[in-house]
């Protein structure tokens, strides 16, 4: 279950969410959970809890850049993790680290949007992750929205998805996880694709309203999967299982868009 230095080490570059649900904080729970060891650099704080996103404090970029060669240079790290990067300055610091980090995964989570509507990237910044971090992107997980952002493609049906999911590995992706939830229907399909396969994943969709930081869950949750060897494949599967069981027993906090229980393993 784990790779070769027994560890599962992930970096993860990301904000901060006060309510504790995504983010860093949902970041680190995870890779906790399934056996991994998390470190951070914080990208920005946010004031949020289950009702939205209030306030952003964005990092400076030296203490970004700072944090994140702390941890490289002594701790080390068998994948990295992006999340919330705010705006084109952060993804082109965040792109030259990894590219400096030599042949580590990186798992990019193109977050652009809070669960609760506020906007997390700014416009320029897009074009930087489309230029700059798919091409270093071990692993992309975009959903819908953010698949139909960074290609100009509508993403409406799994067809679409599918279609979007080949303009992002030409774009230099290595392997793009296309998630589905934001597509209308009684199932949830998730493309996970390369240049050589696909793999489709299908789920019965749950009717709840605590959802919020699946999507850095599930990103993070595969991050440890390739930090402890268990290949492409596998970390996708078992970050999905892990998922949809978090989902199905979040605790339901908050009078909004609830977290999830990332423990549950531990239990």
């Amino acid at each position: 279950m784990i790779g070769h230095e027994g560890r599962g080490r992930v970096l993860i570059l990301a904000g901060s969410d006060s309510g504790g649900g995504a983010g860093i904080q949902a970041d680190i729970k995870t890779v906790t959970a399934l056996g991994g060891y998390a470190a951070t650099a914080i990208t920005a704080v946010t004031v949020q809890n289950t009702l939205g996103v209030s306030a952003v404090h964005p990092i400076p970029l030296d203490i970004i850049e700072g944090q994140a060669r702390a941890v490289l240079d002594d701790i080390g790290a068998d994948a990295i993790k992006t999340g919330m990067l705010g705006d084109e300055a952060v993804v082109e610091l965040v792109a030259r680290i990894i590219e400096s980090a030599g042949d580590i995964p990186a798992v990019i989570d193109p977050v652009m949007v809070a669960k609760g509507g506020a906007s997390l990237l700014d416009e320029g910044a897009v074009a930087a992750v489309r230029e700059r971090l798919i091409p270093l992107a071990a692993l992309l997980t975009p959903n819908a929205p953010e698949a139909a952002a960074l290609t100009g493609l509508a993403v409406e049906t799994e067809d679409d998805m599918r279609r979007a999911g080949e303009a992002l590995l030409q774009l230099g992706a290595r392997a793009v996880l296309m998630k589905g939830g934001h597509v209308e229907g009684p199932v949830v399909v998730d493309l996970l694709m390369t240049p050589y396969a696909e793999t489709r994943f299908e789920t019965g969709r749950l009717d709840t309203r605590h959802t919020h930081g699946t999507g850095c869950t599930l990103a993070s949750a595969c991050a440890v999967g390739l930090a402890q060897g268990l290949g492409l494949d596998r970390s996708v599967a078992r970050a999905r299982d892990y998922v949809l069981e978090a989902i199905r027993r979040a605790p339901g906090f908050g009078a909004g868009h609830g977290p999830l229980d990332h423990g549950w393993p531990v239990r």
